[in-house]
Order: C-alpha cells, then structure tokens, then sequence
C-alpha cells in the first residue's frame, strides 16, 4: 500500500484482539519515527512511557473511562509533556545539538539566549500549553507511522490527567500527561466501526487555495 491507502485503512479502533501481540520490531519503529518528529525549536519538550505491563494497564482502564483499548492493546503509549520550561532543560537540548554536531554557532546561542530570556518568564501554565501542543504533532506521527505498520492504533483524549500522573508519579518527574494512545490489532468481528465507511469533508470544502 502506499501511505494515502495506509490512511484509508486506519480508523480508531474500538475492539482490539487481546490475543494479538504487535511485534517488538514494529514498536521500535513507530517509537523512533515519535522520537524524530518534529517539535518546537527542536526541544523535544515530551517523553512517551510504553505500558505492556497487563496489571497497571489494568488500574488505568477505570482511568480512562473505562475505554476497552487500555487493556487489550499489547503497548499503551503515554504521551506525556514537560510541566515547563526550565533553563536547565532549554540548555540540555541547546548543549545536546551542539555535541552532536561537533561545533557552537554564535547565532544559535544567541537562539538559545533569546529562548531563556523568554520562555521561562512565561510561566508554567503557557508553558506545558505549548509542550502539549508539541505532543500532539508527535501523536499524528506515531499515528501515520503504526497506519505504515499496519498497526492498529486509537488516540485517546478521554482520561483523568491528575489521576493518571499520580498512578505513574510523573509529576515527580516534571511532567504531566497529554495523551494515551494504545497499539494493537483490531478484533474486526467485534468491532462496530471497522465496516463503515470514512467520512471526511470532500476536498472542495476542506482545501482553500491561494494563487
């Protein structure tokens, strides 16, 4: 399949085969392609924790309203946002880019400096609004990237944030959770959504051109 036909092939999955395992190899590359989707200035301001363990998938289920993809999936992904920008984090990525690449650039210091005086400043509340805004870009990713996997996958908005932290103590880690997104296989007989069609907004009404 080409990637227009992978994206007609994907839907949220609502029944998944409990029984049907995604293979390790395909995880690893849905996670590099999240690992390398783009974000910000670079920052990366997000880390993604994977659940296979069956007993706390369990205890997050009722967490997320009870939505039946938490427990038959075979890894539930995390998204889970920096709490803020810290000058101690901003610096980590600005050294970190520096190292690989072999060289300092003075107009990228002069980037970093204009980021610490800024960002920080801001405050907590503006900040993780934008490093949550930065996770989603990473979700369409990972999306497009298990449709290429033939990895069935469903975006997950419905759960309790504080509660889902305090399950896994991300807060003591300096993030906060933004999205829950389970991979697997769906369980076609079961699920009410497999058979029906797509429904989008024609092109005529979706895309405005500008000539």
């Amino acid at each position: 399949m080409d990637l227009i036909q992978r994206l007609q092939w994907r839907y949220a999955a609502k029944k998944m085969n409990p029984a049907k395992a995604v293979p390790q190899d395909k995880v690893e590359r849905i996670l590099e392609a999240v690992r390398l989707a783009p974000t910000s200035s670079g920052l990366q301001p997000f880390e993604v924790i994977v659940i296979t363990n069956s007993k706390l998938r369990e205890k997050i289920k009722p967490i997320a309203w009870g939505q039946g993809q938490i427990t038959e999936c075979s890894h539930l992904l995390v998204f889970a946002a920096w709490d803020d920008y810290t000058p101690e984090r901003i610096n980590m990525m600005f050294d970190l880019t520096n190292e690989v690449r072999g060289f300092k650039s003075e107009s990228w210091e002069n980037y970093r400096n204009m980021l610490l005086s800024k960002y920080p400043p801001r405050g907590a509340d503006i900040n993780f609004q934008h490093t949550a805004r930065q996770a989603y870009i990473a979700l369409g990713v990972a999306l497009i990237a298990a449709a290429c996997e033939e990895v069935d996958s469903t975006p997950i908005e419905g759960f309790a944030p504080d509660a889902l932290d305090a399950l896994l103590d991300l807060r003591s880690r300096g993030l906060r959770s933004v999205l829950l997104l389970p991979l697997g296989y769906r369980e076609a007989d079961k699920d009410w959504l497999v058979n029906l069609k797509k429904v989008r907004r024609p092109r005529e009404k979706f895309i405005t051109e500008i000539k």
